[in-house]
């Protein structure tokens, strides 16, 4: 079920010859919401500013529109974060010699979560089984007589720093933002009062404007109120199966006429998928990729073909295959271009390994699709030979997006490790959330596999644990290595996170610098062959033990 709400907002300008006070609530579409959620907002424009009015609304507005214009896999706080500072740059160099200036309180509620981003004095209350509680702080000086003097305020300063909140949502509370019109004349148990006594939104959120006026305020004075009906699904997959429920196609036969595409081949089939060759009208081929008959009734499985296609239409670009609009199909599936050309494991076990300069020309464009995705906080979480496609146009691809995980709109199961056991990372074995240098990891591998044939920490099955130390350096298996790269590959994959890359980009740059890079400190032979060292020693002792013993017998 989709995330339910009622809300409400009530704003008058009260002794004041204006409203500086505004408000903004928008409910998107239902695939936008599910990704983006429903945004309640309220700002106070600063009097004593310019245009306190013009500053208030324009940021509403600005927040209002563009929200909706990032990228749908971005965080909700990236996301506002975002939005906030460009805004307030506006504000800071938009006010003519003058500050333009305004408090902020923007309420994102998604699914099962809540996103609070705040700074100034307005407020922000959850309303709950007949308790009153304030999750937002006021950013003022406490000095006697500042008690109402903006400490931060959007425009105040180029560097702007707002706080941000996120927890789970509960059935049935409500979440309350109010003006300082309203909440520096009204105590919070009158305001607890008020919800308590008045159950309609809208007659509560105004009788709180009154009530403020009537109590003296003179200031305008603004209420918005939104109350969690129902909660929403817990993951983007489970929100796109509520939205689109198609029945699987039939069994798809060559020759066959289906939904206006002409059935050429049945090419793979899995567990879980089946994959054919489809030609358009104009003969052009595409992929269309559905489910196996047995997960008719699968909705999880059905959930994550949807979330597939949801992810590859937010990375379109030549380094992933294009995805058809299809927008007159009746049944689940999706279709991708076909591109021609070969995989990178293709290539190896017709070509043996990888020559030096043919790596050095797929390295980079690994890296550059993978810091795309990552920047569009996709985490592919299955880079492999057999998903990278060399194409006929000279692009790299990377295909089957089935384990795509995106933070904030996927479900991360604790234990469960997708991908393939010699690709994935050791602090994935150790329980660690999905990562973006996990997925930097994966590439290392496919990289040292392609120059060598052989994997860093030895090939891993799927039913074992492995233990990792250091991985067995490149060269190793290709003597004609350069220093410099064997290196760049042991800080792609070493064990410890923290000492890897932290983004595609600096790895690129690494690999663009080349041999130009300073050579590291050779390390010490204990930790380049810590088994050799004990061996070594444990024969030295026993020969030695040896000898003494030969020389007592003697003696």
């Amino acid at each position: 079920m989709a995330l339910q709400l009622s809300y409400a907002q009530s704003s008058a300008r009260g002794p004041r010859a204006q409203n500086q006070d505004a408000t903004r609530l928008v409910t998107p579409a239902p695939t936008l919401a599910a990704s983006k959620g429903f945004l309640f907002a309220l700002a106070d424009g600063v009097s004593q500013c310019a245009d306190g009015g013009l500053a208030a609304r324009s940021s509403l507005q600005a927040l209002a529109h563009d929200y909706y214009a990032t990228p749908q896999t971005w965080g909700v706080a990236q996301s506002l974060d975002r939005l906030l500072l460009a805004q307030n740059r506006w504000l800071h160099a938009n006010g003519g010699g003058q500050p333009l200036l305004t408090t902020l309180s923007a309420l994102v509620l998604r699914g099962r979560r809540f996103t609070l981003a705040h700074i100034g004095d307005c407020r922000v209350y959850r309303w709950f089984a007949g308790q009153l509680q304030r999750i937002s702080e006021d950013h003022v000086w406490d000095q006697p007589g500042m008690q109402h003097v903006l400490k931060r305020a959007m425009g105040l300063e180029q560097h702007l720093v707002v706080d941000y909140l996120d927890g789970e949502l509960r059935q049935g509370e409500s979440f309350l933002l109010v003006s300082d019109g309203v909440w520096a004349t009204l105590s919070d148990a009158s305001i607890a009062g008020i919800l308590r006594d008045e159950s309609q939104l809208q007659a509560a959120c105004q009788a709180l404007v009154y009530a403020a006026h009537q109590a003296g305020s003179q200031d305008n004075a603004s209420a918005l109120l939104v109350r969690i009906d129902d909660l929403g699904e817990t993951s983007l997959g489970e929100a796109l199966g509520q939205i689109e429920q198609w029945p699987l196609p039939p069994t798809l036969k060559p020759g066959q006429l289906f939904e206006g595409w002409q059935v050429e081949a049945l090419l793979g089939h899995s567990r879980q998928s089946l994959l054919y060759r489809v030609r358009d009208t104009q003969q052009q081929p595409w992929l269309l990729k559905t489910l196996a008959t047995h997960c008719e009734n699968d909705s999880t499985a059905g959930q994550a073909l949807l979330q597939e296609e949801w992810f590859l239409r937010r990375v379109a670009g030549r380094n992933f295959p294009e995805v058809h609009h299809a927008s007159q199909r009746q049944h689940l599936y999706y279709l991708m271009r076909e591109h021609p050309g070969i995989t990178l494991a293709e290539h190896y076990q017709l070509h043996g390994h990888f020559s030096l300069n043919l790596w050095l020309e797929i390295a980079p464009r690994l890296l550059r699709a993978l810091g795309m995705l990552h920047r569009r906080n996709i985490l592919h979480r299955d880079i492999k030979p057999q998903n990278l496609l060399l194409s006929s146009d000279g692009e790299l691809r990377v295909l089957d997006f089935g384990l795509a995980y995106c933070p904030g709109l996927s479900n991360h199961v604790p234990g469960e490790l997708p991908g393939t056991p010699s690709f994935i990372a050791p602090e994935a074995y150790a329980g660690s959330a999905p990562s973006a240098v996990q997925d930097l990891y994966s590439a290392g591998v496919t990289l040292y596999f392609l120059l060598t044939g052989h994997y860093p920490y030895g090939e891993i099955e799927a039913f074992q644990r492995p233990r990792f130390a250091q991985p067995i350096p490149a060269n190793r298996y290709r003597p004609d290595l350069p220093e410099w790269l064997v290196h760049n590959l042991d800080k792609a994959l070493t064990s410890n996170p923290l000492q890897r890359y932290e983004t595609a980009e600096e790895w690129l740059l690494a690999l663009q610098q080349g041999e130009h890079q300073p050579t590291p400190r050779p390390k010490p032979l204990l930790e380049r062959e810590p088994l050799k060292v004990w061996r070594g020693l444990a024969l030295s002792s026993l020969l030695v033990n040896m000898l003494m013993l030969i020389w007592l017998l003697h003696a």
